[in-house]
């Protein structure tokens, strides 16, 4: 088994939690996770790819175990998290690397590849989208707070902060439900409890807007540098619809595409698939 690490650095100010495994001298992947998890969601995945590539996970400012500054100190963007992962790869020493990205992780990570399109060696895209044919009438109730910004339109996005939507997310669209933990929809509601992190989650739902409105750049840094790019899709997401998966061909045709029987945490049911795909993908 390999070994894994955990360790946290400072990154502009921001102290930022990761796990490890892995040589430093194999090629790197940074693993970017999503809402509302947090490097953890990667605990099945690491282990097996750990033998031929570095892997690092990051958990994103205000997730996990990094720093959750308040938001009198921080604004919770996400072109603001993403500085504080840009830095974070320079702090640890990435200088090259594959990105595997998952919801929020995407924009985290297509926003790195659009800033330094040299560093990118490929991209994993499970179930992070960039194309608004991929968002489905899921995203309606946060499209309202996009478009009205006001109390009462913020107020009606706390039910995808409770702990019976958090378990729904891990357990929609997973044909047989006792293939999913309960280690990782626990650990996320316990974070989501914490005092101040509702706020800043709303914060984010509010901020998404501007990952829509970037959609047409990213697609323009995938016609232009046509990276190496594998999506690998849980098919019953009711966030992200399988066309967002289909849509990355339409930019990079090239693109592989492989879609799973699962939800939205496709790594809970699918992990060694997922890893044996990522292997094929990098021998090719």
């Amino acid at each position: 088994m390999a070994t894994v690490t955990y360790r946290k650095v400072d990154a502009g100010g921001i102290g930022v939690f990761y796990r490890e495994a892995g040589s430093k001298d194999s090629p790197a992947i940074l693993l970017l996770h999503g809402f509302p998890t947090a490097g953890h969601m990667f605990r099945e995945l690491i282990p097996q790819l750990a033998d031929r590539f570095r892997l690092v996970a990051p958990d994103l400012p205000g997730f996990g175990q990094s720093d959750m500054p308040s938001r009198r100190n921080f604004t919770y963007t996400f072109e603001n998290l993403t500085n504080v992962i840009d830095r974070f790869t320079e702090v640890i020493g990435l200088q090259r690397f594959a990105i595997y990205v998952f919801d929020y992780g995407a924009p985290v990570g297509f926003r790195l590849a659009v800033r330094h399109p040299d560093r990118i060696t490929a991209i994993v895209s499970q179930n992070g989208n960039a194309y608004e044919e991929g968002l489905s009438e899921g995203w309606n109730p946060i499209r309202a707070y996009w478009q009205d910004p006001s109390q009462s339109n913020r107020e009606a996005l706390r039910k995808f902060l409770a702990p019976e939507t958090t378990l729904w997310q891990y357990t929609h669209g997973v044909p047989d439900t006792t293939a999913v933990s309960p280690d990782g929809y626990s650990l996320d509601n316990f974070y989501l409890a914490r005092p101040g992190a509702d706020e800043v989650q709303l914060d984010l739902f509010g901020d998404y807007k501007s990952n829509v409105a970037l959609y047409p750049k990213f697609q323009d840094y995938f016609r232009t540098h046509k990276p190496h790019l594998l999506a690998a899709w849980g098919k019953n997401d009711p966030f992200f619809l399988p066309a967002g998966a289909e849509a990355f061909r339409r930019d990079i045709p090239g693109a592989s595409v492989h879609f799973f029987d699962t939800g939205h945490f496709a790594l809970e049911t699918h992990a060694k698939e997922i890893a044996g795909l990522i292997r094929d993908f990098s021998s090719r």
